[in-house]
């Protein structure tokens, strides 16, 4: 069974601590089997988790029998991370273990020295502190979370639901993270970064959400859908549509669009015995060379590697 090991440290950020906790801790695989063990290890015996104190039945030896190693937030990026954290860590990775950090848990992972080199986020509110830090890790302020395969990082708070299914659905497969997401009342995938929380529009007028249109683009994906057609399907201008989009997704239409195609070839790739031509034309792109072009451009590999990674639920390939 695939052991997930939880760092608990004083300072950590609880909601970070538990998100992993629940999201793992709800997997369950065709036949009922749970999908991890779960064991949050701590730097200290009892730890200081700012509203309440908690005792941890695990300490750091266990992050070397660990599959994943969690580095939740710290509500302090400022206090020193503890240098037996550090060691862990880094000996956790060079045995090859997957690491991945929660929000401000980024700066556990950069203090290791890991991430230099690597593209990284973490919360919007931090990325110039993180940059300043550690100016050898380029940092994204815009994505929900970065997988550089072995190592991954996430943005704030609700992100690390993100990074959670995410790591499911490379574990497991899609429809064992679908199932994940129902549990925790998540899309599998949000389209846009975290870009789109930092500036905060005012809100939707009555009316004005687009939930509507993109359910109706979701049913019709394999349809030529254009941007004119689409404003008129909204009753909008072209130009009030996409402003829209970019309020209420953080992206244009197009590339909404785009992306959920991706997302429905990977679903018939890892479900289905299709041919990649066959899934081409169900989600709508014109030809399987513009298909393999857009789906290597997201997923960054081919959908036959993709169907070879991810069928039947096979770990290995990485976004």
């Amino acid at each position: 069974m695939h052991v997930v090991a939880i760092v608990a440290l004083d300072g950590v950020v609880s909601f970070d601590l538990s998100t992993p906790c629940e999201v793992f801790g709800r997997v369950r695989l065709p036949g009922g089997a749970a999908g991890y063990q779960i064991r949050v290890c701590g730097v200290t015996p009892e730890v200081n988790a700012g509203p309440f104190q908690m005792k941890t039945r695990y300490g750091l030896a266990e992050l070397a029998r660990a599959d994943t190693v969690i580095l939740p937030g710290i509500a302090d990026v400022s206090v020193p991370v503890p240098p037996r954290l550090v060691s862990a860590v880094r000996a956790a990775a060079g045995r090859g273990t997957r690491i991945a950090s929660i929000c401000s848990g980024a700066f556990l992972l950069a203090a290791t020295g890991l991430l230099d080199g690597l593209r990284a986020t973490t919360h919007w509110l931090a990325t110039e502190e993180l940059s300043r830090r550690h100016p050898d890790i380029q940092v994204d302020p815009n994505v929900l979370y970065v997988d550089n395969g072995q190592l991954l990082t996430s943005a704030g708070a609700a992100a690390g639901l993100d990074l959670c299914l995410h790591l499911v659905r490379r574990d497991y497969g899609s429809a064992v993270a679908a199932d994940a997401a129902r549990h925790s009342v998540m899309p599998l995938e949000r389209d846009g970064g975290q870009s789109q929380f930092i500036t905060h529009a005012p809100p939707t007028p009555e009316g004005a959400s687009l939930q509507p249109l993109l359910r109706w683009m979701e049913d019709h994906l394999h349809k030529p859908l254009t941007l004119p057609s689409l404003a008129r399907k909204a009753a909008m201008s072209e130009r009030t549509l996409s402003r829209r989009f970019r309020e209420q997704t953080g992206t244009t239409p197009l590339q909404w669009l785009l992306r959920a195609r991706v997302r429905r070839a990977q679903h018939l790739l890892e479900t289905t015995s299709q041919s990649v031509e066959a899934v081409s034309e169900k989600v709508g792109f014109g030809s399987p060379t513009a298909f393999r072009e857009h789906f290597q451009r997201f997923v960054t590999t081919s959908p036959l590697a993709y169907r070879r990674a991810f069928r039947g639920g096979g770990a290995g390939a990485s976004h």
